[in-house]
């Protein structure tokens, strides 16, 4: 195969080689005494099952407790964790070396260990968020107790970054998904379902001098004023999910420092199994009929931007601004191809999201009240936050409000909002085929060469607009928001905001 200048071209562009050589620590270190952290949580997290999407809530929680082969550091460069160094050999395989590390429960990470997540997850029952990617793993090899590599059919430029995510942690083999038992700075300590969740530092974790506190009370206001105002009581130290109508009052609290980042996004689903949404014509003019000025507006007080395409940053190498407007609201041409559908009158139709977060009610709020203006009726589902998960990879919707960000950076990142070839999930649209997007997917991560992947890339995004498997709607600002005494906790850049929970292994109380 002759891919070697270019595969050796991507890893040097991507700085994975030097990434995976951030550091290497003792086997046995000692955590810091450094007092413990008051974390506000947006919701208790639906779920503690390692490898699959529950929220960002849940998400910060495994940051916690359990580590990746590879992650990202606060700049967004990815790192090693429980793997030192990766490297692609010539025949298009993964080489990962594991580091010295251990479990939880003091007995050592081994590459068996590795191996056995990979498998697990990989199979077509496991329900695993990135179960469609891992099943191009055709086979895991562990050469020694501290080399893993990983064969595939076909080189995949992009494999690395599937075991940065913070919903394909390791954890230890034959141990049940839900387990506490990881390898990560923390370890959970006692459980208040829906109240709160103590957890203690790792005193055996890899990193040395790591972690700098001693522990961390995550308490959960799900109330988000509630949650501002438990932060200006200093009732809590740092909190999430900052509403953006509190923005602006943290900022001019001299006590508080607030860390926003541009990145996540705010998009529709549909149910396309069954009518209407089936028809990719009532998908795009359901795409034209909405202003999205308002979205920003009413939904985040003007701290984010328009979004009338697919979520690709024009600061991206992979932004193509002849799209930037292709979803631009326009209400006639949202008319005329309802009728083109068969829909002349409009219908009537159910839309799912969640009143636990504002910024969800209000979106599907703007949506329904533009939608009504076209002769769509809309019918608001409001459950908590736990019951939309659930509907959403039920399927138990006609369309949905949904806001996340994509995987990582990567174009590749969006594989698990726009894909329909993988399972079922509450992040992307419900029952839907996309087999241009899927096979321009599978292409993009065969190919090492930038100029080429961005050729692919672009031709996915001129299907996405076209067969419309998601309706970009906002942009919008993520905050995490901390008394002035907290450091070292930082915001990710860009799509990597919700994995800012593994930097509260650097936190400090000052």
């Amino acid at each position: 195969m002759k891919h070697g200048i270019n595969r050796r071209g991507f890893l040097a562009a991507s700085g994975a080689l030097a990434g995976g050589l951030a550091f290497v620590g003792p086997t046995v270190l000692r955590a810091q005494e450094g007092g413990t952290l008051r974390f506000a949580l947006s919701t208790y997290p639906p779920s503690f099952d390692a490898w699959t999407s529950s929220g960002t809530a849940a998400g910060t929680i495994k940051l916690l407790m359990h580590r990746t082969l590879v992650s990202y550091d606060p700049d967004g460069m990815m790192r090693g964790e429980l793997a030192e160094s990766w490297e692609v050999d010539e025949s298009g395989a993964w080489i990962f070396k594991l580091r010295d590390a251990t479990w939880h429960d003091g007995t050592p990470v081994t590459a068996e260990d590795i191996a056995w997540n990979v498998t697990e997850a990989q199979k077509p029952d496991s329900a695993a968020y990135l179960q469609g990617q891992l099943a191009l793993i055709t086979s895991v090899e562990t050469p020694d107790d501290k080399t893993v590599r990983m064969v595939t059919a076909e080189p995949l430029a992009v494999l690395p970054g599937w075991f940065a995510h913070y919903n394909m942690p390791m954890i230890k083999k034959g141990e049940p998904r839900d387990t506490m038992i990881g390898a990560g700075p923390f370890k959970m300590g006692e459980r208040d379902r829906g109240v709160s969740l103590s957890l203690t530092a790792n005193p055996d974790y890899y990193k040395e001098g790591l972690p700098k506190l001693a522990g961390i009370e995550a308490i959960v206001y799900a109330d988000e004023n509630l949650r501002v105002a438990a932060l200006d009581a200093g009732d809590v130290d740092l909190i999430e999910y900052v509403p953006w109508q509190s923005m602006a009052g943290v900022e001019e609290n001299p006590d508080l420092n607030l860390i926003t980042r541009d990145g996540p996004f705010m998009y529709l689903t549909f149910n396309a199994t069954r009518a209407p949404f089936d028809n990719p014509l009532v998908r795009r003019a359901v795409a034209h009929a909405i202003k999205r000025e308002d979205i920003v507006a009413a939904a985040f007080f003007d701290r984010g931007g328009v979004l009338a395409h697919l979520p690709i940053a024009e600061q991206s190498e992979f932004f193509n601004p002849e799209f930037k407007d292709a979803w631009n609201y326009d209400p006639d041409k949202a008319k005329e191809l309802l009728t083109e559908a068969g829909y002349p009158d409009g219908f009537e139709c159910t839309m799912l999201s969640t009143a636990q977060y504002g910024m969800h009610q209000s979106t599907a709020e703007v949506c329904q009240a533009y939608l009504s203006m076209i002769g769509i009726n809309v019918q608001l589902d409001l459950p908590e936050w736990s019951s939309r998960v659930q509907k959403g990879n039920e399927g138990s919707y006609d369309l949905a409000v949904m806001g996340t960000t994509a995987a990582n950076n990567d174009p590749d990142g969006l594989s698990n909002i726009l894909d329909g070839s993988l399972p079922a999930s509450f992040v992307r649209s419900y029952g839907m085929e996309t087999p241009e997007i899927t096979e321009a997917f599978a292409r993009g991560r065969a190919e090492f060469d930038p100029a080429a992947r961005k050729e692919i890339y672009r031709a996915l995004e001129e299907a996405a607009i076209n067969t419309v498997p998601m309706v970009g709607l906002a942009w919008r600002s993520q905050g995490y928001a901390m008394k002035n005494n907290v450091t070292g906790f930082s915001n990710l850049p860009g799509q990597l905001t919700f994995y800012s929970g593994i930097t509260l292994e650097e936190t400090m109380l000052g």
